[in-house]
């Protein structure tokens, strides 16, 4: 919990509590359904809540945005990035029920009120965002005709609107065709040697009607 404070010092007291309860609430769910593997569990703050909060160092929300996290899996990023943004609206989309269970025990657990679940292919996810998120889920041409047509048009950030994509290693083939991304470092916000070849790509994707 330390380290989320060394990065993000100015949380409330609420976003404190909520951030502190992850770990054991994690932990509880972890016995019963595995969404988080038994050595990252050890290091959930860094491994899965400091990376996904990765996204919120490359660019803050703006109250009233709405993202989506597809693929959230235990809910990465979707959960670390909605205690942080209480004032934007949250959709955690996996294909997989069992985890979008634990996903819904923790967000009511610290009392997330702006986090909603679909069970569902994000294909068949009818509304449009603000910004999409997701965590290596596929390589970026398949996730972009997955989520194409979700974008909004209404623009509330400096950033335009479209995928935040957490992401490691070398992207140089994976992003050749994509000349708008930006790919944004992890090791220029965070110190530690987990986040030497993490990166958040954004890539701005336009609205269609």
């Amino acid at each position: 919990m330390e380290l989320i404070l060394q990065y993000f010092p100015d949380l409330t007291e609420v976003q404190k509590h909520q951030f502190e309860q992850l770990e054991a609430l994690y932990l509880d769910w972890n016995t019963k359904i595995n969404v988080v593997s038994r050595k990252d569990i050890d290091d959930l703050y860094l491994r899965h809540v400091l990376h996904s909060l990765g996204i919120a160092k490359v660019m803050r929300f703006q109250p009233g945005a709405h993202i989506l996290d597809v693929g959230t899996g235990g809910g990465f990023p979707g959960i670390p990035l909605a205690i942080l943004h209480p004032d934007c609206q949250f959709h955690l989309v996996d294909s997989i029920a069992k985890k979008l269970k634990v996903v819904n025990g923790v967000a009511e657990g610290i009392g997330l009120t702006n986090v909603k679940t679909t069970h569902s292919r994000v294909e068949a996810i009818d509304e449009q965002f603000d910004f999409i998120v997701s965590r290596a889920v596929t390589a970026m041409p398949a996730f972009v005709n997955w989520v194409k047509g979700k974008i909004s048009k209404t623009q509330l950030h400096d950033l335009k609107n479209g995928i935040l994509y957490l992401k490691g290693g070398d992207l140089s083939e994976e992003l050749k065709t994509y000349k708008t991304a930006t790919i944004y470092n992890l090791s220029d916000y965070y110190n530690e040697d987990f986040f030497d070849t993490k990166k958040v790509v954004h890539l701005p994707l336009k609205y269609r009607g």
